[in-house]
Order: structure tokens, then sequence, then C-alpha cells
């Protein structure tokens, strides 16, 4: 009798912690950074509930998605972004990027700058699919230019978005760049 009760003891502890997990990952953003409170915030794709978190707990304004078109065609994850930016009026900017070459453009940035600029558009996500090439070069730019961050400083919090990853030589240099 006692081996019984164990057993079923287990089974609730395990059923119990098996739907925390889920639960958990049901409410985490991937890769999601605050940047700046209620000014800016970046993160990998958003899904599910994970929108509904964003706006009332961050009170996102506007969602910007690195990605270019070519990698969201028919996709789930594209649908389901902007029939929720619809639904609740956030806005929505694209700023493609290429997956290969992940660095903006000087167009891409002085578009990213602008949209920052704008108070009605704050808070801003900055988001691509993963968030650990293109989102942490472009939130570069903004603490560079904007923030009027070093270099240095400005590689710290990049190191971050990339989860501890040390920069390559070519972001290096992207990054003094812009603060040249």
């Amino acid at each position: 009798m006692k081996k019984k009760q164990s057993l079923v003891g287990l089974i609730i502890v395990l059923l119990i912690i098996v739907g925390a997990i889920l639960l958990v990952r049901h409410f985490h953003i991937k890769n999601f950074h605050i940047i700046k409170p209620d000014i800016l915030y970046t993160s990998g794709q958003p899904r599910g509930m994970d929108y509904t978190r964003l706006l009332y707990k961050y009170h996102i304004a506007t969602i910007v998605n690195v990605r270019s078109s070519s990698e969201h065609r028919e996709r789930n994850w594209f649908n389901e972004e902007i029939s929720w930016v619809r639904e609740n009026g956030v806005k929505y900017v694209e700023l493609p990027i290429e997956k290969v070459n992940y660095f903006p453009t000087k167009k891409t940035q002085n578009q990213f700058l602008t949209i920052m600029a704008g108070k009605n558009n704050l808070p801003v996500l900055l988001h691509g699919s993963g968030g650990k090439k293109r989102v942490p070069m472009l939130t570069a730019v903004w603490l560079i230019k904007n923030e009027g961050l070093s270099a240095e400083d400005a590689v710290k919090i990049v190191e971050k978005l990339k989860n501890g990853r040390k920069l390559t030589e070519s972001e290096m240099k992207f990054i003094n760049d812009l603060a040249n």
C-alpha cells in the first residue's frame, strides 16, 4: 500500500513540474531583453501569448521586424503577428536586413532612428527570428547614435543580446565605425 501511495505522489509531483515548465515556456519570449524600459525591447520571434504579455506588461506600441520578406512568406508566425497588431492597434514596421550580411544599411539605420525618435511609436519591440545577429547590430546603432554610448559600452550590451558570445571582428568594426 505504501509503494502505491509513493508512486501516486511521485506522479503528481512530476505532473506539477511538467505543468510549471509548460506554463513558463508558454509565457517566455525567446531572447527577450529590456534595452531601456518604456523605450526599447528586443527579442526573437514572439509566439502566441507572448503578444498579449508584450502589450499588457510592456505596453508595446510598435513592432519592428528585421526579417526580409522571403523569410516570412506564407509562414504562420507572420500571419499571427499581422493579425495581432491589427486587432490591438499596434504599429508594425518591416526593416528588412539580410540574414547572411546582417549589418543594417545606412538607410535602414536612419529609418530605425526615425521610428525611435517618434514618441507615439514608443515603446518599440525590435525582433528577428532569434534576435542574436541583426537585432543586436541595429540596437547598437540606436545605443550609439541616439543614446550617446561609447563603442565599448555598446559592445557590452550587444554581447548580452548575443547571450554572452563575443563579437566577431566584423561586428566590432561595425560598432567602432558607428562611434566614430
